[in-house]
């Protein structure tokens, strides 16, 4: 699974996923992306689980990257306890997502191929998201 190395803080807080993202919201690296339509926390498994399909409806051919990272430490306090006492112990990772954001991107493969590969990753994941195509590849 994906997580940072070392953060500098244990516990993070929980912030607000207020309007759209600015950054990371064109294609960079492939000439397919799938971006993200909603706001949301993509957990580190959530991430992996849309990773293994995109790569095995690829039949491992082209290329595949991940634009986001699951770097902020989600807790959870154990079943059954009761309120206050502090904050839970950290359970998971998660990469924080806004309307915009390019999640995963591919080249390497037919537009075809690419559409349905990235439709099997987007039903792993809990957003709406949106199959793109870079301006310089034909669409056909």
């Amino acid at each position: 699974m994906l997580q940072p190395k070392k953060t500098k803080y244990r516990k993070a807080q929980r912030g607000r996923m207020k309007g759209n993202d600015y950054r990371g919201t064109t294609l960079a690296f492939g000439a397919f992306g799938l971006k993200s339509l909603e706001s949301a926390w993509l957990s580190d498994k959530q991430l992996e689980a849309a990773r293994i399909a995109l790569t095995r409806h690829m039949k491992r051919e082209g290329q595949v990257w991940i634009r986001v990272f699951p770097d902020k430490p989600r807790t959870a306090k154990p079943l059954e306890v009761r309120m206050g006492k502090g904050k839970g112990n950290p359970e998971g990772w998660v990469a924080v997502v806004k309307p915009g954001r390019i999640l995963f991107e591919a080249e390497g493969v037919s537009v075809q191929t690419a559409k349905e590969a990235m439709k099997l990753a987007a039903d792993k994941l809990p957003v709406m998201t949106k199959f793109i195509v870079a301006r310089t590849h034909d669409a056909s």
